[in-house]
């Protein structure tokens, strides 16, 4: 039977063609306009650390003093995160800061200079944020104690500098300083970029990694916020190393509640240390460990404004729904006189119902692939117009089952009422007036 309403739909369609097209059109521009709101919204809100979500933390001090900020500051000092570095209580745990600058090769043909973002971290940041090798490995542990010149490359800057190849042991010049390749990324590029939210979301994802013990003999400035509560003249590297600035992130993972509770402790105790040296002078001083659900509402990297888009082109797609009511009701109704006889020989209300909302259900699925076609045009549009990352605006997967849902379902909401319209009306009118 339902494949005979199908046929009947499809008749039904064809008859009307310019009516039928209208209401497709209405249908498919308020699901274009849902999909593309509601596709950027789900990939500026997803959660990129998977099931580590709720083991890696953010940690913040309240290191300011008494009239200083009145929220925690999302980065640490250099000394906070050199301090933090000597507890044992983290399965891992790392600071690290944006850098950058010149990289190329040894080989006299390639002649670019390319300016690259760099990440300043130990190894623990590997493991912790789930990166994977396809060449070699991370420095060892050594080298975060005893700095080496020692470099991880990620695939896109290994496939400009080495077209891709196994580049282990081989030499690149970064600032005019040679590091040896010691190991090569598989692609990675978390969306948004949790782990250092200060260069912006989305986007910008860092291209090479050093070693964090090279940070006081290589004297690398930072690539990102650097707030101070206190006015301080810092001359040279050492100087600022030893202030009150803030410019490090630092990361730590904690695989239960009872280390959580643990690691807070062990804080607070180093807090009330520093105290009595003169630091942490609020008496707001203590420390916030935040996950990465937390860390991202915290730092608001979906704005309000994308929720309220969300709801606008909702409310859009509603008014495309009432205009659709109305042209189906006319419709419809037009074939009051059809319907009428078909009453007449046997076929009863439900059925009557039944073929109608197929039709609305097949014109909705044709609404929702024609609004998938309108939602990946206006993400290309709007990836060129606002140079926009691509992960941010790439139609995702579940969108293309989504979409003909939604469109379906609307479409259903919407003739539900012009059909029930047309399978009440009593046949004998229109048998009389045949």
């Amino acid at each position: 039977m339902f494949f005979y309403y199908l046929d009947l739909a499809w008749r039904s369609i064809k008859k009307t063609p310019m009516l039928s097209a209208l209401m497709i059109m209405a249908i498919s521009i308020g699901i274009g306009i849902t999909i593309t709101t509601l596709n950027i919204y789900k990939m500026m809100s997803t959660n990129p650390a998977g099931e580590k979500s709720g083991k890696l933390f953010a940690v913040q001090l309240w290191s300011q003093g008494p009239d200083a900020w009145d929220r925690f500051d999302p980065q640490i000092t250099y000394q906070d995160g050199f301090n933090l570095l000597k507890s044992d209580i983290p399965r891992l745990q790392t600071p690290m800061f944006r850098t950058g600058g010149a990289v190329q090769t040894e080989d006299p043909a390639f002649l670019p200079v390319l300016q690259s973002r760099v990440r300043v971290t130990n190894n623990d940041f590997f493991p912790m944020f789930g990166l994977e090798f396809q060449y070699g490995q991370a420095w060892d542990d050594s080298v975060d104690q005893d700095a080496r010149y020692e470099v991880v490359l990620t695939d896109e800057l290994n496939k400009t500098l080495f077209a891709g190849k196994n580049s282990v042991g081989k030499t690149i010049y970064f600032n005019a300083k040679p590091y040896q390749v010691v190991g090569v990324l598989k692609p990675w590029a978390p969306s948004p970029n949790y782990y250092d939210l200060n260069n912006g979301a989305f986007g910008n994802v860092d291209t090479l990694f050093v070693p964090y013990s090279l940070a006081p003999i290589e004297e690398y400035g930072s690539w990102g916020n650097t707030n101070g509560w206190n006015y301080e003249s810092i001359n040279n590297y050492a100087q600022r190393l030893t202030s009150e600035k803030h410019w490090t992130q630092f990361w730590v993972q904690l695989d239960t509640p009872e280390q959580v509770a643990e690691y807070r402790q062990w804080v607070g105790q180093y807090i009330e240390q520093q105290k009595k040296l003169g630091r942490f002078g609020s008496p707001k001083a203590d420390v916030q460990l935040s996950d990465v659900d937390q860390w991202l509402a915290i730092n608001k990297v979906v704005p309000e404004d994308n929720k309220v888009l969300v709801g606008l082109s909702v409310l859009f797609l509603i008014v495309c729904l009432v205009n659709m009511l109305g042209l189906l009701l006319s419709k419809f109704l037009r074939r009051a006189p059809e319907i009428g006889v078909r009453r007449a020989i046997g076929a009863s209300q439900g059925q009557i119902f039944a073929q109608h909302m197929v039709e609305v259900s097949l014109m909705g699925l044709f609404g929702g692939l024609l609004g998938l076609a309108w939602a990946w045009g206006s993400l290309m549009l709007l990836t060129k117009k606002f140079d926009l990352e691509s992960s941010l605006t790439h139609l995702d997967t579940s969108m293309w089952l989504i979409a003909p849902m939604i469109a379906i379902l609307a479409a259903v909401v919407a003739g539900i009422y012009p059909a029930w319209r047309v399978c009440t009306t009593n046949p004998s009118v229109y048998l009389k007036s045949q």
